[in-house]
């Protein structure tokens, strides 16, 4: 993978909330390398539970970061993509790049731009607060991508999966989420819940892996995304990156964090998919490049 040096950083599509204090309170309980949920986005099970009010889902937190360092380092400094957080900005600034084009051409909507929160330790969001071990996840409520840039450390140190395409994929597959949201996914798989309270894991699963079928549409066309210039984001990406891609997808399949927490691998309980379930959605939406092909909720898994 090779990031075009030139493209612009546009990190008006961060918040950027470091350093801030962060939430407390209650959080989403949803523990690294354990619980039911995993790692990689917030147990959906869990989000549109609150989506009938709970926590607050459409009560706005009002808290707003402060992207001036953000923009000095990343808008203005020639060694910006040295930076963690500038090449992260610069990974969402793609994938949105992506569906702004993807989505009217594939389902006939008009994509809707949201922002990536980084944060530290905690984050008060519309879905009540959070703190780092939640992992990266999307709340509904405020339409907004959350993430604590330190998961990438255990992304790699205790989940193995190290490769620095990881970082996208993860990325990617939270705005598949907010895809979801922008066309009724999440509220349609909430009543469906509601409606059958013993299809809530497995509804769930479908969800999760329909978001990384859609990181996969975005992988596949990612060398064609540009900045507001015209300028490609992604000069190449390779063999090796998609195979990063694959090796995170494997590793955060909830079999995968069960054998690792050295619990029983129960197939009812899942909540994302399973290792094997995961890398053959995020190939499928890779392979044909095509959101519109990503359709989880027809026939087996």
């Amino acid at each position: 993978m090779e990031l075009n040096e030139n493209a612009r950083i546009d990190t008006s599509q961060i918040d950027d909330r470091r350093g801030s204090g962060g939430g407390g309170g209650m959080g989403i309980p949803i523990p690294i390398g354990g619980g039911r949920g995993g790692i990689v986005g917030i147990v959906i099970a869990v989000l549109v539970a609150l989506v009938g009010g709970g926590l607050g889902l459409n009560a706005m937190t009002g808290e707003e970061g402060d992207n001036a360092a953000l923009e000095q380092r990343c808008e203005e400094a020639p060694d910006a993509l040295e930076h963690l957080d500038c090449r992260n900005n610069l990974y969402v600034n793609s994938i949105q790049a992506y569906w702004r084009t993807a989505l009217p051409e594939a389902f006939g909507e008009q994509y809707r731009p949201t922002r990536t929160v980084f944060f530290d330790r905690a984050v008060n969001t519309a879905c009540g607060s959070a703190d780092s071990g939640v992992g990266p996840f999307y709340c509904p409520g405020d339409s907004l991508v959350y993430i604590d840039l330190s998961f990438y450390e255990v992304l790699s140190e205790q989940l193995g999966a190290s490769g620095e395409f990881a970082q996208p994929y993860v990325l990617a597959h939270e705005y598949g989420h907010h895809v979801q949201n922008l066309l009724g996914t999440n509220e349609q798989v909430h009543r469906a819940q509601q409606r059958d309270p013993g299809a809530a894991n497995e509804l769930s699963v479908r969800l999760e892996l329909q978001a990384d079928c859609y990181a996969g549409a975005w992988a596949k066309n990612a060398t064609g995304t540009a900045d507001d210039r015209g300028q490609k984001i992604f000069t190449s990406i390779t063999e090796r990156d998609i195979a990063e891609a694959i090796d995170t997808a494997e590793a955060i399949g909830d079999d995968a964090i069960s054998e690792r927490a050295n619990r029983p691998v129960n197939p009812d309980e899942f909540t994302h998919g399973s290792s094997a379930d995961r890398k053959r959605w995020f190939n499928r939406g890779y392979d044909s490049g095509d959101p519109a092909t990503c359709d989880t909720f027809s026939g087996a898994v």
